[in-house]
């Protein structure tokens, strides 16, 4: 036991090498653990200092350049120094203040640093900002996360606010103007989160690599048609294929229906929400024929050929007609569209995803678990930002489809007349 506690003092000890005209190994016992818990705030700090004495030297540099290293005219134009004023750079993920030089023309007009303008939008403070947020932090709690190896000012709850509505303004701006001629899109999916009394309507495009993509989002009072249309229009207007056929799916709202319809027409193909549909039957029914019937339903939607799950369907209709009429009109209603991947011949991998509108209810949940501390919603573009931060989240988490290989198949079957050329372009 003696020996092997030796060993270990052996390997804890620290050997050096000092570098110079000959070399040699100086062996210090140290516990250097302890000793580096009581020198890492000072190390911290040096670090942060040292990080400021470079953002100073930056300045500097800039000055020199325009002015040169005395008081005569430099080489970019006829300016001289003109002392210091108290200003502040970002660094840390807080504001700091520094002495920043000034510059002024022989006229007397101030001449803007470049550099110094920069240090102030550097644009990390905003993005460390948005995944606090995101992450769970409220704009009064943002101050006691936030960890810095210097002193600085800036992360109070308001500056902490307008830092959040200006980095949300920014994914807003970048969602609502994403150009979509590049996206091979085979499938859209459409549905409407509620936040507050605001309705936001939003699209998931589907390609035919098998990857997600956030589309657009339009802001409403319900999922009326006119809502449906008008986010239809701006995808268009973006780059979206009008006079492609697409994959719709929906839950079976009449208005997202109608919307689909005015912009796409005849050309659309409507996969209603199969889940929706289970839904809605067993909320006529009563809890003790919920379970069979719901059975009976799923079982009719796994089958793999459209006419044998059609007829079982219509034989479950007419079974439910006979105890409960309004179940079987529940179900009579839009039953051909919930049917629509099995008419276009889906495979059963690729119709787990196409026959429901889950992948974006899952984004809906995690714009609701962003949004998880906003106690009131506002009028304006607050329930925007806060909807387009959330679906920007959800598709840094996007996988592939199940059954993506599919896609090309399912393609070919909704626009023959496309080319290879034109697929891959």
């Amino acid at each position: 036991m003696k020996k092997t506690y030796q060993g270990t003092q052996d390997k804890a000890k620290q050997k050096f090498e000092v570098i110079g005209k000959r070399e040699m190994l100086v062996e210090v016992p140290l516990p250097m653990v302890e000793v580096w818990e009581e020198m890492q705030a000072q190390v911290e700090q040096l670090t942060g200092q040292a990080g400021l004495r470079i953002i100073r030297a930056i300045l500097e540099n800039e000055v020199t350049r325009r002015v040169g290293p005395s008081h005569q005219p430099g080489p970019e134009s006829g300016a001289v120094r003109w002392g210091r004023q108290p200003g502040y750079v970002v660094f840390g993920g807080r504001k700091v203040g520094i002495e920043r030089p000034r510059v002024r023309t022989r006229k007397g007009q101030e001449v803007e640093l470049d550099s110094y303008t920069r240090l102030q939008h550097d644009g990390r403070r905003q993005r460390a900002v948005r995944e606090g947020i995101v992450a769970g932090l409220t704009s009064r709690n943002y101050r006691r996360a936030v960890q810095s190896v210097v002193e600085g000012y800036g992360i109070e709850k308001s500056s902490v606010s307008r830092e959040f509505v200006a980095a949300s303004a920014a994914q807003l701006q970048e969602l609502c103007e994403k150009k979509l001629e590049e996206l091979d899109l085979v499938a859209i999916l459409i549905d409407g989160i509620h936040l507050g009394k605001q309705v936001l309507v939003v699209a998931l495009g589907i390609a035919i690599s098998g990857e997600k993509q956030v589309l657009g989002l339009w802001q409403g009072a319900t999922e009326n048609t006119t809502v449906v249309k008008e986010l239809l229009e701006d995808l268009v207007a973006r780059g979206l294929h009008p006079d492609r056929r697409y994959l719709f799916v929906i839950d079976g709202a009449k208005a997202l229906r109608a919307g689909i319809e005015r912009v796409f027409g005849e050309r659309a193909e409507v996969q209603r929400c199969q889940i929706h549909k289970r839904r809605n039957v067993k909320e006529h029914l009563p809890k003790s024929a919920q379970g069979d019937t719901d059975r009976r339903i799923r079982n009719a939607y796994a089958m793999t050929e459209y006419a044998a799950a059609k007829a079982e369907l219509e034989k479950i209709f007419r079974q439910l007609e006979r105890i409960n009429p309004s179940a079987a009109r529940s179900l009579e209603e839009g039953l051909e569209e919930t049917l629509t991947v099995h008419r276009l011949g889906v495979g059963r991998l690729l119709r787990q995803t196409l026959a429901s509108t889950n992948p974006i209810e899952s984004c809906f949940s995690i714009v609701e678990k962003v949004a998880r501390n906003v106690k009131r919603w506002r009028a304006g573009e607050h329930a925007l930002r806060w909807t387009a931060t959330g679906l920007l989240e959800a598709e840094k988490r996007f996988h592939k489809v199940k059954g993506y290989r599919e896609l090309e198949i399912l393609q070919r079957k909704l626009n023959p007349s496309l080319t290879q050329r034109e697929q891959v372009a």
